[in-house]
Parts: C-alpha cells; sequence; structure tokens
C-alpha cells in the first residue's frame, strides 16, 4: 500500500469559486481535520475561513505585523 498522507497545505485559489462549488471544497476539508488529518489554508476567503476550527488571523502594520490564534 501507498503511505497515508497525514497532513495537506492548500494555498488560496478560493476566492473564485461560486458558492456552492465553496460549500463542497469546506466540506471536504472538514471531512479531512475530522478524520484525523492536518489541514492547513492560506485563504482570503472569510467564508471559508470561518468554517475552520482554528485560524491565524495575519494583520499588517506599518512596520510589523501581528498574529492573532481565533478559534471557532
Amino acid at each position: 500500500g501507498a503511505p497515508r498522507i497525514e497532513s495537506i497545505f492548500l494555498d488560496e485559489g478560493f476566492g473564485t469559486l461560486d458558492v456552492d462549488t465553496l460549500d463542497v471544497v469546506a466540506t471536504a476539508i472538514e471531512e479531512l481535520g475530522s478524520s484525523g488529518r492536518v489541514v492547513g489554508l492560506i485563504s482570503h476567503v472569510r467564508e471559508l475561513a470561518e468554517r475552520v476550527p482554528v485560524r491565524f488571523e495575519v494583520t499588517k502594520g506599518p512596520t510589523t505585523s501581528t498574529v492573532v490564534r481565533v478559534d471557532r
């Protein structure tokens, strides 16, 4: 057998999806997470980010950026 993938990292591309397709993708990501896999996302799509149980919001400042952990 093939090795099991324990984690996956997805970088954006979600902003071009229509509402229904975004829901399908978000549901698939949730299912991966609930099966014990680690799923990392980079996204500017608020609807997707709000469905993630733990997220880190990065805010750019004039000289530095801040990172805040947000738990759902």
